[in-house]
């Protein structure tokens, strides 16, 4: 009689989905971050960006594959939306990052406009979002003018020089003193709007130095003109209420902030007072959205 030997043996397990990356993931992944990088383009216009977008919210894996490239590149990842795209800002030590000092050496070889054009983009983003549940509220939209940004810090700078008498601080220029203490007295000394043979408006006045702020806000995609008036207005884009709301715990954005100026919010150069407030700490060259 033959003996039975059983040889059956467990049934092996199921193998694993393979969750490796492929070239081709790689490839979709860093293809993402390109189109993060071209802030004009809106996901709507464009069919692959939409898809990636998609892909990005619904495949954890690609999502973390993206966010990995990005890493890679020194780039922080703000928010992935239909409303914003893949919208990213550059770290401190990334190739991408842009110098509050090589942007205003662009305009002007003088030291004193590094602090000018800072505060110009604080005042643009201190103008367009003046309260907390603006930046909170996705909806919400701000606007801006060349013209209602001057006003805005020039009464600032009054507000600065008030205190600053009431202190008994020097008021001399002192251009090479960190943070808003500085700007204002350089600021309010400087010229509105100046004046050229051709009518032209001065690159080097407070009205010029606005505007090239605007002009690379707009640029960058965190900002589109909607008009001529007031030296050019401007609405902002999902972006840049994303860059803001990423840097608006710095101290000297809330130092404008606190001043006792609280401005309106469609873009003129109308002014109202508030209260007075205790001071702040100031960060020095903190003009957004620069490293310094």
């Amino acid at each position: 009689m033959t003996e039975h030997v059983d040889r059956s043996e467990p049934e092996p397990a199921a193998a694993p989905v393979s969750s490796a990356v492929t070239p081709a993931d790689a490839a979709d992944a860093a293809r993402l971050v390109a189109f993060g990088l071209q802030p004009k383009l809106q996901p709507a216009r464009d069919q692959e960006y939409t898809e990636l977008l998609r892909r990005y919210r619904e495949n954890p894996p690609f999502a973390r594959l993206a966010d990995a490239v990005a890493a890679g590149l020194g780039l922080v990842v703000l928010e992935v939306s239909p409303r914003a795209g893949m919208a990213v800002t550059a770290a401190e030590d990334s190739v991408f990052a842009v110098r509050m000092g090589d942007y205003a050496r662009r305009t002007s070889a003088d030291s004193g406009d590094r602090f000018l054009h800072g505060l110009a983009h604080l005042a643009v983003a201190a103008l367009a979002f003046p309260r907390p549940e603006d930046l909170a509220d996705d909806g919400y939209i701000g606007r801006v003018s060349v013209n209602g940004v001057d006003a805005f810090v020039r009464q600032a700078c009054r507000r600065l020089e008030e205190r600053a008498e009431e202190q008994g601080e020097n008021t001399d220029p002192a251009t090479d003193a960190p943070g808003l203490e500085a700007a204002w007295r350089i600021w309010a000394r400087r010229s509105a709007t100046g004046a050229t043979k051709d009518a032209r408006r001065p690159a080097a006045s407070t009205t010029g130095i606005v505007a090239k702020a605007v002009g690379f806000l707009t640029d960058s995609g965190f900002l589109h003109r909607t008009g001529d008036e007031s030296g050019g207005t401007y609405r902002t884009t999902a972006r840049y209420q994303l860059q803001v709301r990423d840097l608006a715990g710095g101290a000297a954005m809330a130092e404008l902030l606190e001043l006792g100026v609280v401005p309106v919010t469609d873009g003129t150069a109308s002014l109202l007072p508030a209260e007075d407030t205790d001071d702040l700490d100031l960060v020095a060259d903190a003009g957004l959205p620069f490293h310094s």
